[in-house]
């Protein structure tokens, strides 16, 4: 799961599959951000469907909520940590 662009796109489509979101993969931008004006209307429900959908799909597990806030900003973030989850865990 090298590849940052197809990680990206599997978020992406996460986020539209478990979240059921009523937009489309292709319309979730990688730095657009996931909550707040500008995002793409998630709210605190989703959020806690997301660090449950993370662990299942990746095994990114998120205990602390100010890790979680950083992370689950938008899709490159939530790449970012699972990339570096991967690598923690490939170093044990």
């Amino acid at each position: 799961m090298t590849d940052p662009t197809e990680l990206k796109a599997q978020i992406k489509r996460m986020l539209v599959e478990d979240l059921m979101l009523q937009i489309t993969a292709d319309e979730i931008g990688d730095a657009q951000p996931l909550f707040g004006p500008g995002g793409i209307g998630l709210d605190s429900v989703d959020a806690l469907q997301l660090v449950v959908a993370l662990e299942k799909h990746f095994g990114l597990k998120i205990a602390d909520p100010e890790v979680a806030r950083g992370v689950l900003q938008n899709v490159n973030s939530i790449a970012s940590a699972v990339q570096t989850g991967s690598q923690a865990k490939a170093s044990q």
